[in-house]
């Protein structure tokens, strides 16, 4: 599912980056989405926040996000043992508003990829009412099409 996510993630960005003009605010839930899928990783992984939840960040940096963001959940993934005990292990953590929270490690893993997927919904609509072409990023079309395989993250 990480593998699809990531996938439908540069869909998504790629479609921003085709509108013309590029919209600043498809941009920033862009990097809202991966900011989120990084500090969600960062939670997990017990390290501190290296990135505000709405960065502002530029196209180009957005790229360098989502390949940054790709590759340490891909090292993630593939290097863990998951393990129905590692999957209901418990983070404790601290959300933007510092209200202190305990979630397991599959619901996390769950949001991460819910959350995307429902804000690039946001940016599709953003993108069609501006004019331009939202990313097709159903999942069954990513499967058809050979664009994601099952095997790929592990």
């Amino acid at each position: 599912m990480f593998s699809y996510d990531d996938w439908a993630n540069r869909q998504c960005l790629d479609a921003i980056q085709a509108a013309n003009p590029v919209l600043r605010e498809t941009i920033g839930r862009m990097t809202h989405i991966l900011a989120a899928q990084q500090l969600w990783l960062e939670r997990i992984l017990k390290q501190k926040q290296s990135l505000p939840v709405w960065p502002d960040l530029s196209i180009e940096e957005c790229i360098e996000l989502i390949n940054k963001v790709a590759s340490a959940w891909r090292n993630y993934l593939s290097a863990s043992k998951h393990t129905a005990k590692t999957l209901e292990a418990t983070v404790d953590y601290r959300n933007s508003k510092g209200e202190s929270w305990l979630s397991r490690v599959d619901d996390i893993l769950t949001h991460v990829l819910f959350h995307s997927a429902y804000h690039r919904g946001q940016i599709a609509l953003q993108l069609r009412a501006s004019g331009a072409v939202p990313a097709y990023t159903d999942f069954i079309h990513a499967v058809r099409q050979g664009f994601v395989e099952a095997e790929e993250w592990t």
